[in-house]
């Protein structure tokens, strides 16, 4: 009795790993982002889990669409190249969609709009828009639109950062006159500085923020176009920019 009754233990573990085996898996997606770009994505100081708009956005993406993501983080240089040579499945990182970029890799379908604008110190009353930056010292993230657009104003001095943050403090601290980036994100740094520094000016470029997917992945290009349309129409950007952007300053 008791050694039939192992047979048929046996039979049904057996029977039970064949069925697992054969369940369809989730694809395994890796994601690359600069986890230095407040509120879009950095390091929680307390958890130091990587958080974020973006962050939010793409899981709730990956859970539309049936696709376990691994996130990593990596320096903004690092992530365009391994990028473009797809090292990276995708990339979500406050990356503006740009003709340049588009010949490395391929864009999902916008999901915000943004644009570059200059940061001061509170208490600057010389500088009052980008026509003001000649003679003066700008800093700006490595290889992003501010640093592309900044390197336009005639007669500024460009001051290149791999994080943006110390970008910002050394703004606080007297050590560059100004800082060009991303609207949303100088509008944190000031809701965060708000005795400290300010922006000035108008936003002056046009800009759309897009996920990067690696060139010869177009059908996982699919799947992140359809994920997004999908929590857009669940009122998803709009939740984020009130948690993050709004709520967040």
């Amino acid at each position: 009795m008791k050694r039939s009754l192992w047979y048929i233990l046996t039979a049904l573990i057996l029977a039970s790993l064949a069925l697992a085996g054969c369940a369809p898996s989730a694809e395994k997606i890796t994601v690359a982002t600069d986890a230095t770009w407040p509120p879009f994505e950095y390091v929680d100081p307390t958890t130091q889990e990587i958080i974020g708009f973006d962050i939010d956005l793409i899981k709730a993406i990956a859970e539309n669409q049936g696709l376990e993501i691994e996130i990593v983080n990596v320096p903004w240089d690092s992530l365009l190249a391994g990028m473009a040579q797809c090292q990276y499945d995708i990339a979500i990182s406050a990356m503006t969609i740009t003709e340049e970029r588009k010949q490395s890799f391929n864009f999902s379908d916008p999901y915000f709009a943004a644009g570059q604008i200059v940061t001061v110190q509170a208490s600057n009353t010389d500088i009052k828009s980008k026509n003001d930056l000649a003679g003066k010292t700008v800093g700006v993230q490595l290889g992003t639109t501010g640093d592309i657009e900044a390197q336009k104003i005639a007669g500024a001095t460009v001051k290149n950062y791999d994080d943006i943050g110390l970008a910002f403090q050394d703004l606080i601290n007297g050590q560059i006159d100004a800082v060009i980036a991303d609207n949303p994100l100088a509008l944190g740094y000031v809701g965060k500085n708000p005795d400290k520094l300010k922006v000035v000016g108008e936003v002056f470029t046009d800009e759309y923020y897009g996920i990067a997917v690696c060139k010869n992945k177009t059908e996982l290009l699919e799947k992140i176009n359809a994920g997004l349309a999908a929590v857009k129409a669940q009122g998803l950007l709009e939740e984020l920019t009130q948690k993050w952007i709004v709520g967040g300053q």
